[in-house]
C-alpha cells in the first residue's frame, strides 16, 4: 500500500490541484475577511496579494531545499495538515487578531495607516498557510520526477495542474460558496480539502493518526459553531449578518431605526427611520435637488434616477414628498436591493434595476429631473464612477432643468482632497456647482446643474412646504449653499486615482478621532 500511494502520479496531481485551488480561496477569503474593518479597495486587494505572492515565493524556495534535504513526503503532507488546521482557525481567531492589530497600530500609525494595518494584518494571519502551500510543487517536483526523460513533461503536468486548481478556487469561493454559505464556511470547506487528502496519505502510511483524528475533530467542531460566526463579534443585537458577491452585509435594529452597514462595520448605507419625519443625514440634504428642478411646480410626472440605490432610503423620501414622481433605482447588489423590501419598507412604485449605474446611464436615452449619485462608499469609489466621461454621460440624461446631487462622504479640510478632485471634474462638464457639508458627519452633498435659474425656483418650490421639519432642512441647504468655483484637478477614465486620494483624507480622519486617545496613552507609557 505503501508504494502504491508513494508512486502513484495521480494522487500526487490531486495534491497539486487542491494546492492550487486552496490558495486562491485563501485570497478571496482574506479580502472578505478584511473588508468588514478595512474595505474591499483596491488599496487592500494590493497588499493581499502582494503578501501572498510573498508567501508563495518564500514557501517555493524553501520547498524546494526541503525536498533535496530530507524528501520523504510524510514532511510535507505534515505540512498540509497544519494548514489545513490554520485555514480552519483564520475566521474565527482572524478577526481578534484584525481588531488587536487595528488598535495598536493606530495607536502609533499617523500616515497610510490603512496600508500598514492590512499589511500587518496579512502578514499575521494569511501569510503563514500560504508559505506551507508553496512549498507543494517543489516538493512533489522531487517525488514525481522518476528520470530527466520525462522531467519537462511532469513539470509541466504540475504547473497545468496548479494553474487550473487556482483558476477553480478563484471563481468558487466568489460566486458559489461566499455568497452561499458565507466567509467561515469556505474557510472550512478548503481547510477541510486539505485535511482529507492529508488524512488519505497518512491512513494509507499508517502514521500520524492520532494528529489527522485531531485535525478533522477541530474542523467538524470549528464548522459546527460556525452558525455563530461574526465578523461584528463585540455586538449581539444584530437583525441580519449576511454576504454577497460584492459585499458583507449588516442590518441593525433600534427602538427608532433599522441601519443597514456594506463592508465597513460603523457606517451607514441606509436607513429606516421609525419614528422621526427625516433621518438627519445627508438623504434630507439631498432631498433639495426635486426642488432645484422643479417637480412639484411641473404640469408631468417628474422622472428621478438613483445610481447607488442601497435599500432605498432617498428613494422613499422622494416617493413620500414627490407623489406621482417615477423614480428608478440602480443598485450593483442584488442582495441589497432585496433587502430594501424585507427590512427597509421600499415602496413597489420604485423601479429597481441590479445592474452598474454607468453601464446603466450608457443603455438608456431616458431624460430624467435629477440624478442621484450615491455610489461612493469610505474609499471604495468606483473610479468609473467618478470621471469626467461619466458625469457628462450624467449631462447627457438631464433634462434642461435637471438636477445631478451628487453624495460624497469625506469631507476634508486638507487641500487637493478626493472631493476637490471630484468637484473639479463636475465643474468640468456643468456650469453651476455648488456644495453643502452635512452637519455632524463626514459628508458633503453636491449639487451640480446648467439652468442658472435653478436656485430661484429652488426657494420658490420650498417656499410652499407645508412639512415643518422638511422646509426647516430646504432653509438649512438654502443659506449654506456654497458655489464651488472650478479648478483643473480632474478625474478621466484612464487616470483616476481616488483610492490613493480617499486614503489621505482616511489618516485625516482617522488621526483625528484618536490624537486624545494616542495622546493620553503615549503620556502614560513615557
Amino acid at each position: 500500500m505503501k508504494k502504491d500511494i508513494l508512486h502513484n502520479k495521480y494522487f500526487l496531481y490531486i495534491t497539486e490541484f487542491f494546492a492550487g485551488m486552496s490558495v486562491m480561496a485563501v485570497e478571496l477569503g482574506a479580502s472578505r475577511l478584511m473588508a468588514p474593518y478595512f474595505s474591499s479597495s483596491q488599496i487592500v486587494w494590493t497588499v493581499i496579494i502582494g503578501v501572498i505572492m510573498i508567501a508563495m515565493a518564500l514557501g517555493n524556495v524553501w520547498g524546494g531545499r526541503i525536498a533535496d534535504k530530507n524528501p520523504s513526503p510524510d514532511k510535507l503532507y505534515g505540512r498540509l495538515l497544519l494548514a489545513s488546521v490554520w485555514i480552519a482557525l483564520i475566521p474565527f481567531a482572524g478577526r481578534y487578531l484584525i481588531a488587536g492589530i487595528s488598535l495598536l497600530l493606530a495607536i502609533f500609525v499617523t500616515k497610510n495607516f490603512l496600508v500598514w494595518a492590512a499589511l500587518f494584518t496579512c502578514l499575521a494571519v494569511f501569510a503563514f498557510p500560504c508559505v506551507l502551500l508553496g512549498t507543494v510543487t517543489p516538493s512533489l517536483v522531487k517525488y514525481s520526477v522518476n528520470s530527466l526523460d520525462d522531467n519537462g513533461k511532469t513539470v509541466g503536468e504540475l504547473g497545468a495542474l496548479n494553474t487550473i486548481g487556482s483558476i477553480i478556487g478563484t471563481f468558487l469561493p466568489t460566486f458559489v460558496t461566499i455568497p452561499a454559505v458565507g466567509t467561515a464556511i469556505t474557510f472550512l470547506i478548503f481547510s477541510g480539502v486539505l485535511a482529507a487528502i492529508s488524512i488519505l496519505y497518512f491512513i494509507a502510511m499508517k502514521k500520524k493518526l492520532f494528529k489527522c483524528i485531531l485535525t478533522l475533530a477541530l474542523i467538524l467542531s470549528l464548522g459546527l459553531s460556525s452558525s455563530t460566526f461574526s465578523f461584528a463579534f463585540w455586538e449581539n443585537d444584530i437583525t441580519l449578518e449576511d454576504e454577497s458577491i460584492y459585499n458583507y452585509l449588516q442590518v441593525k435594529e433600534t427602538d427608532s431605526s433599522v441601519i443597514l452597514s456594506t463592508n465597513v462595520l460603523f457606517g451607514v448605507q441606509s436607513i429606516l427611520m421609525k419614528n422621526e419625519k427625516l433621518t438627519g443625514m445627508y438623504y434630507d440634504y439631498a432631498l433639495a435637488a426635486p426642488f432645484m428642478a422643479g417637480i412639484p411646480q411641473m404640469d408631468r410626472d417628474g422622472n428621478i434616477l438613483i445610481l447607488g440605490l442601497g435599500t432605498g432610503t432617498f428613494a422613499k423620501y422622494c416617493d413620500e414628498y414627490f407623489p406621482g414622481t417615477s423614480i428608478e433605482g440602480v443598485e450593483i447588489d442584488e442582495k441589497i436591493s432585496n433587502l430594501a423590501t424585507e427590512y427597509f419598507q421600499l415602496p413597489e412604485t420604485v423601479a429597481v434595476s441590479v445592474y452598474d449605474g454607468r453601464s446603466y446611464l450608457t443603455a438608456s436615452d431616458k431624460k430624467y429631473d435629477v440624478i442621484m449619485v450615491d455610489a461612493y462608499q469610505d474609499i471604495t469609489i468606483p473610479f468609473q464612477m467618478s470621471s469626467v466621461e461619466f458625469f457628462k454621460e450624467v449631462e447627457n440624461h438631464l433634462t434642461d432643468n435637471g438636477v445631478m446631487v451628487v453624495n460624497m462622504n469625506m469631507k476634508s479640510q486638507s487641500k487637493n482632497s478626493i472631493n476637490d478632485y471630484l468637484c473639479d471634474t463636475i465643474g468640468s462638464v456643468f456650469h453651476n456647482v455648488y456644495t453643502i457639508p452635512v452637519q455632524g458627519g463626514t459628508n458633503c452633498e453636491v449639487f451640480a446643474f446648467q439652468n442658472d435659474d435653478v436656485l430661484k425656483t429652488f426657494q420658490d418650490g420650498y417656499n410652499d412646504i407645508t412639512d415643518t421639519a422638511l422646509q426647516e432642512m430646504m432653509e438649512n441647504v438654502s443659506e449654506n449653499l456654497t458655489r464651488r468655483e472650478t479648478g483643473n484637478l480632474i478625474l478621466t477614465d484612464d487616470k483616476a486615482p481616488v483610492e490613493v486620494l480617499g486614503m489621505r483624507v482616511l489618516d485625516e480622519i482617522i488621526a483625528d478621532e484618536l490624537d486624545y486617545y494616542r495622546q493620553l496613552y503615549l503620556g502614560d507609557i513615557l
